[in-house]
């Protein structure tokens, strides 16, 4: 048995307020709430009210969370995707978070993550600087085409 440690109105004013300080997707309210000791109904009828008051959106979180990983930590699609996967976000919230990332600064910024990457390889081989760049592109999470674009750029500048 859990231990019940508010009750049904005393977890909803702490779930708001737990909503309204950062965008949360709706397993971490769900997690939360089951934390609270609730039972399924209560947790599921807080969820559908909070959605209902728009203190939860899973579309707002998952272009918020993109926006803030592109920005903030310079991820690429593809891990940012995997994230957003994690915390169990919907494949159509997932896509709509993806078409919010302005194409153009996300080509700008793969070049300039390549850039410092291939610069800070200094008395390496090309063909080594090429595997490492790729390498540390790809855990960002950018995609191999665009990478391989951004690798030949830097290599054809011969900025070694």
């Amino acid at each position: 048995m859990r231990q019940r440690i508010v009750n049904k109105d005393q977890a909803l004013q702490k779930i708001r307020h737990y909503c309204a300080y950062q965008e949360r997707c709706h397993a971490e309210v769900r997690e939360k709430l089951y934390g609270y000791g609730l039972y399924k109904t209560e947790v599921e009828t807080i969820l559908a009210q909070l959605i209902e008051e728009d203190y939860l959106n899973e579309e707002r979180f998952a272009e918020q969370f993109a926006g803030g990983k592109f920005r903030i930590k310079q991820w690429g699609r593809v891990r940012i995707q995997y994230a957003l996967k994690q915390k169990k976000v919907s494949d159509y919230s997932i896509r709509k978070a993806m078409k919010s990332i302005d194409e153009d600064d996300y080509l700008r910024t793969l070049e300039k993550q390549a850039k410092l990457k291939w610069n800070s390889l200094k008395g390496e081989k090309t063909i080594s600087k090429q595997a490492k760049t790729t390498q540390y592109l790809m855990q960002k999470g950018f995609e191999l085409p665009l990478i391989q674009q951004a690798i030949k750029t830097c290599s054809n500048k011969n900025t070694d």
